[in-house]
């Protein structure tokens, strides 16, 4: 239910007013309410639960407290009391019969950060003062609160909590007194202003806001784990399960400009057959010339769209957190492209992909030490005399395709056959490109699509499947999960080569070698003459190492394939990772979303799952795997 309503302050509990009895009809057949009020109030259920988190405006502006309480799924922001008064009791009363128990948060702000001092040699804790009526229950959701607040710093500032009697704070009295509700109730230091001007630190704000968001959950969760109202099985489960129209109209402003360019195909060269001939012509010694393709975005103009989408209004700390890494990462993928072919390229594309970390140089560096000798003897798994073009990959890849389709009829991949692209795949969207250039041993092709279908594919439909677009563009620095992913599915196919491998391992060592300005012909010749990879592997390559100017992407390979086998190692699961397109850092994200019920299971899992020796080699990654014990296993 959703409206706006000027309240006449006459109206009294004992004649509830009509529009108060549409919010508690809406609340006894479960439907959602959202209800304003004059002059910025509230009331907001996404579902019925056996608590209701308070802010009470009282003529201020712009104050923490208000987010926090509005980060949760049932909350109400009144102007004064006089106005909440009468909407707590009926609501309260409602949810109290249902469930059997029913508690308020009085949320709000000290008026001064009086810990702060000019002359402090050092940030000093800052104050955090809790009270609570005396049912046992509250008091269990009291100590909860405290201790949610308490176990992690804000930003360089512990939290100093003190408890008060409730009774010497008016606003709290109140309402405990005249709603006969228990309460608990929080008061912290605005040390997101800066005391002298009144300047927000939005930052620490906003780390501020997320603290005590999620140690109000736990208090709830203590709450109703005592009164045995509810039966959950995280705090987080008590979060929000809709999203407010703001997060899907910044989805889709966000999305757009997403889609409005294609990154890869971007940076990537349209004549790497002539660049070849040229760099042999030129006896190995010359970076040939790349050619692109023209870019059809206006990055500035897409760059002022994208600093437009506003996320003040989403009341969810979670997903305000996720869209302002997208924004960031979508600024600096326009930023790198419209550096291409300067010098500026390959720092923007160590920013966004990261430079490569001496472990992970390590782990290149001893698979290509340990793979050498059967490299020499032609023992590399691929010795495979049939040959497979991309008119056989194409084939195979409908095939696949078709039997997605058939378990899922929103899989709607498309398949493209180009001229313009080096060999190989790539997939842009929910199209794989196949370049008319490939050929793949045709023992390695169902690795192959497992990769780029099972995987890429795969989680762009499943992402699609969910309720925001952000997972299916994929959240902010999925690609290096994304790739361990499609990776670890060659080895669950059955397809994982020492040659294979060792072209893993070579990007990164290739990569690393390229961020510290080597030239493109000794990175060639490092491939060819320590490593021993043919001309024409070593050349496709140090192509895609140095295409746009630098591009340090080859290196997450690798890596996303160790964060993977450390992640299953570690006991962790797979299947949120086919929910959509997400990093290793935002698993928990997912499974707190889940939880909450703002996504959904994925409509479709990888084909590779299902082979008759996925099981066996999903145990193995459990037990802990090498990337070297991944050949031929």
């Amino acid at each position: 239910m959703t409206s706006t309503h000027r309240r006449h302050r006459d109206a009294t509990a004992s004649h509830p007013p009509e529009w108060l009895e549409e919010i508690l009809d809406c609340i006894r057949t479960d439907k959602s309410v959202r209800k304003d009020f004059d002059d910025g109030g509230r009331l907001h259920i996404d579902r019925p639960l056996p608590f209701l988190s308070i802010f009470l405006i009282k003529g201020r502006e712009d104050l923490a407290a208000r987010d926090v309480v509005a980060a949760n799924a049932s909350y109400l922001i009144a102007n004064h009391v006089d106005e909440a008064l009468p909407i707590i009791t009926a609501v309260g009363g409602v949810l109290r019969e249902r469930f059997g128990a029913f508690m308020l948060l009085d949320v709000d702000e000290l008026e001064h950060d009086t810990l702060l001092s000019d002359d402090a040699p050092y940030l000093p804790p800052f104050e955090i003062r809790i009270a609570a009526t005396s049912e046992p229950a509250t008091e269990e959701a009291e100590a909860a609160l405290a201790e949610g607040v308490d176990v992690r710093q804000v930003k360089f500032r512990t939290p100093h909590v003190e408890r008060f009697a409730l009774q010497t704070d008016l606003q709290a009295a109140t309402l405990a007194d005249q709603t006969g509700f228990p309460i608990v109730a929080i008061r912290f230091a605005p040390i997101y202003r800066q005391p002298e001007s009144g300047n927000i630190y939005p930052d620490l704000r906003e780390r501020l806001v997320a603290n005590i968001f999620d140690a109000g959950l736990k208090a709830f969760a203590t709450f109703v784990a005592a009164t045995q109202s509810l039966k959950i099985t995280t705090h987080r489960a008590l979060g929000r399960k809709a999203f407010v129209d703001a997060v899907s109209r910044a989805d889709r402003s966000i999305d757009e400009v997403a889609a409005s360019f294609d990154f890869l195909l971007a940076v990537t060269p349209i004549n790497a057959d002539a660049a070849w001939q040229e760099f042999k012509a030129g006896r190995f010694k010359r970076t040939p010339q790349f050619l692109y393709r023209s870019l059809s975005v206006k990055v500035e103009a897409e760059k002022r769209k994208l600093f437009s989408v506003a996320f003040d209004r989403f009341e969810d700390p979670l997903l305000y957190h996720l869209y302002r890494e997208k924004q960031q990462e979508l600024d600096l993928q326009l930023s790198l492209i419209s550096a291409r072919e300067t010098r500026r390229f390959v720092e923007y594309s160590r920013a966004l992909y990261g430079p490569v970390e001496t472990s992970l140089h390590r782990s290149a560096v001893e698979i290509l030490v340990q793979t050498e000798k059967a490299a020499h003897d032609g023992d590399d798994g691929e010795t495979d005399t049939e040959i497979a073009d991309c008119y056989d990959v194409e084939i195979a890849a409908r095939a696949m395709i078709a039997n997605y389709q058939r378990q899922y009829e929103g899989f709607t991949a498309e398949i493209e056959l180009r001229d313009d692209l080096p060999p190989g795949l790539l997939v842009s969207d929910g199209r794989l490109l196949i370049s008319r250039a490939t050929r793949v041993a045709r023992s390695r092709v169902h690795a192959l699509l497992s990769h780029e279908i099972g995987v890429h594919l795969l989680t762009y439909f499943n992402g699609s499947a969910q309720g925001l677009r952000l997972f299916r563009s994929g959240l902010a620095g999925y690609e290096g999960m994304q790739e361990g992913l499609a990776v670890f599915s060659e080895y669950m196919a059955g397809g994982m080569t020492v040659a294979r491998l060792r072209l893993v391992a070579a990007r990164v060592v290739a990569c690393a070698g390229m961020l510290e300005g080597r030239p493109f012909a000794e990175t060639y010749s490092m491939l060819v003459g320590e490593y021993g990879f043919s001309p024409a592997a070593a050349f496709n390559l140090t192509l895609r190492l140095y295409r746009g100017g630098g591009l340090a992407k080859d290196a997450i390979y690798l890596r996303g394939l160790l964060e993977l086998l450390d992640h299953l190692k570690s006991g962790g699961a797979l299947d949120p990772f086919w929910m959509g397109k997400i990093s290793a850092s935002h698993f928990r994200v997912m499974q707190e979303l889940s939880l909450r019920g703002l996504l959904k299971a994925p409509v479709i899992r990888p084909a590779f799952l299902t082979h008759p020796q996925a099981q066996a080699r999903l145990d193995k990654a459990r037990a802990g795997l090498n990337p070297l014990d991944m050949i031929a296993s």
